[in-house]
């Protein structure tokens, strides 16, 4: 069945629309019929192998393997969209990298590292694209939220797991993040980060982003 395993998981792949697990692909087939788990892996290496000198590769991240268009194609892919790119200001990149690198992490934590308000907005985007949730509420007057990366998080930016993110010493820049992770990040303009498909974050000197008792919402204006 090695052949016909190969092609059943090939298949599910194209079909998912979504990373499917190991665990996923089991439950495709029938209990007296269902492969072990190594003979799953092992078909799933066959068929990472098939990607080999095509436009498209298997790929893991947090919630399973699926297909993507190679990076090195993103150029020319990315023209059969007209529609632009959603632009992230560098306030959320900030906010985001540090809950990143530092979670769990309240908001007024977020705030003391970078020297400003967060904005409502910025809480409001993070969520909304459930790239962050709420893990919990610190033991603390208030008991404000604690904020976290989720697994949504990790598969945008093709991660599996956040011990593949650069070592936070070795960061200076937003640039030199998106280097790490060889991805295409446009150069702000207007203090915003362009990204498709991409991660632009960083953490490092974040509490210099911005003059101390401005608000990120007097920071986008300028």
């Amino acid at each position: 069945m090695a052949e016909g395993l190969v092609q059943i998981l090939e298949g599910a792949l194209l079909a998912a629309g979504e990373p499917l697990s190991v665990q996923r692909m089991a439950l495709l087939f029938e209990e007296n019929e269902r492969p072990s788990t190594e003979e799953i892996r092992s078909a799933i290496k066959s068929v990472a192998e098939r990607c080999d000198d095509r436009g498209y590769e298997l790929v893991q991240v947090a919630s399973g393997f699926r297909f993507q268009v190679r990076q090195s194609l993103s150029t020319w892919v990315g023209r059969l969209w007209q529609e632009r790119p959603a632009r992230y200001s560098r306030a959320l990149m900030e906010t985001l990298s540090l809950i990143a690198y530092r979670q769990p992490i309240t908001r007024g934590e977020i705030e003391e590292i970078r020297g400003v308000a967060v904005s409502t907005n910025i809480v409001k985007t993070l969520m909304e694209r459930e790239w962050v949730r709420v893990v919990g509420h610190r033991d603390v007057p208030g008991r404000p939220a604690m904020y976290a990366t989720t697994r949504q998080f990790l598969d945008y930016f093709n991660l599996k797991s956040l011990d593949q993110l650069p070592p936070l010493a070795e960061i200076k820049e937003l640039d030199n993040l998106s280097g790490e992770l060889a991805l295409e990040v446009e150069a702000p303009k207007d203090d915003s980060a362009e990204v498709k498909g991409s991660v632009a974050v960083e953490a490092a000197g974040a509490g210099q982003a911005d003059e101390p008792g401005r608000n990120d919402e007097d920071a986008e204006k300028t």
